[in-house]
């Protein structure tokens, strides 16, 4: 079997999120480049990617080029394919739009594989189980008031999530920050998973300051809390609070978590299945934290993360961020709180031919 041929598109949404209500959307858009490998046995891959504003069509072109150089090879030899467009492309990698452009070919490969062989993706990676806990996401964001919050908690929570993310770092006083937490842990109650995201808006003083005070709140992590990149900033955090730390998702490629990892900087690894480079990569970095004892969750993408956090044993929930839901013709269904993996082999999704026609930019 061999690849034939390579479709690429750019496709436009409206940027809104259906766990959000009462809250009128701005008309924001959102892009995502989709990717269909096809082969001469018929069986096609999919995969897609996102970058966001005006580099899309740069991103788009980078696709195109890592898959002329695809055309011909066996899709079922992953690790070869990854490693030659590793080397043509490496004074471009390993970060920015050569990672971003690399991951949506490896998951249409991993997809072939699973359909050519009759198993999920989830299976070849491990099949540790065939469902991962998820938490609702982006429905808690940081403009939204302490109203807002104390209505849309409870009604996570009666959709039957278990777990779900809030956001901190924007507030003009400790005490605001502070008060966010009080009111979404009174309202959902101690039972549920309360997660709470920074994204990199605290220097290292305020986190622990901050930190120190929510600890009553019991929350399951706290997320990018400082700089990415500031591994003795993380570690000073992670060893100032009880509550564990959280990141991975900004970084790329797979070095920078060992050194994260080495620096003990953080308690749960989130890999970003873009910016790490696609599957191949991300199940690397899982195995790294397994040796390390530690958990590791996934960031956006819910509908192929689902594979790849039930695939492995230190697999510890899914970020439900419903962004790419409308992308998919049949979703993962979430029962009690968890994500079912799909019963159908490969990465068990295709694409919607309404979603192709509806927001296809030519």
């Amino acid at each position: 079997m061999i690849v034939t041929h390579a479709t690429s598109r750019v496709l436009r949404t409206p940027a809104d999120n259906p766990l959000v209500v009462g809250v009128p959307a701005d008309g924001a858009t959102r892009d995502f480049v989709t990717l269909e490998l096809d082969t001469d046995e018929g069986i096609q891959g999919i995969g897609l990617t996102f970058f966001g504003g005006p580099l899309t069509p740069a991103l788009k072109e980078a696709v195109d080029a890592l898959c002329r150089l695809v055309i011909g090879e066996d899709p079922m030899q992953v690790e070869a394919i990854v490693g030659k467009l590793r080397r043509a492309a490496g004074g471009a990698g390993p970060g920015g739009i050569f990672t971003l452009a690399l991951s949506p070919i490896d998951m249409a490969l991993w997809d072939i594989k699973g359909k050519a062989l009759g198993q999920s993706v989830c299976s070849l990676l491990g099949g540790y189980r065939d469902r991962a806990p998820t938490y609702a996401s982006g429905a808690l964001m940081r403009p939204m008031n302490l109203e807002y919050l104390a209505e849309a908690g409870p009604r996570l929570v009666e959709m039957g999530f278990k777990q779900m993310k809030t956001q901190m770092g924007a507030e003009s006083t400790v005490r605001q920050e502070v008060d966010r937490m009080r009111v979404l842990r009174d309202a959902i109650g101690e039972d549920i998973d309360l997660m709470c995201d920074i994204n990199q808006l605290w220097n290292v003083s305020q986190a622990i300051e901050v930190g120190r005070r929510v600890e009553e709140y019991h929350l399951f992590w706290l997320e990018d809390v400082v700089a990415h990149d500031d591994y003795p900033g993380l570690a000073r955090v992670a060893d100032a609070l009880t509550t564990p730390i959280a990141a991975g998702e900004y970084v790329y490629g797979i070095t920078p978590f060992r050194h994260m990892l080495e620096a003990r900087s953080i308690d749960i690894v989130m890999i970003d299945l873009l910016r790490v480079g696609g599957i191949t990569q991300w199940r690397k970095v899982a195995g790294m934290a397994e040796a390390f004892g530690l958990p590791v969750v996934s960031h956006l993408i819910p509908e192929i993360h689902v594979q790849l956090v039930a695939a492995v044993p230190n697999g510890l929930t899914v970020e439900y961020m419903p962004w790419t839901l409308r992308l998919f013709e049949d979703t993962p269904a979430i029962v009690d709180g968890q994500m079912v993996v799909p019963d159908r082999p490969g990465l068990g999704l295709s694409f919607s031919q309404d979603a192709i026609k509806q927001y296809q930019v030519t």
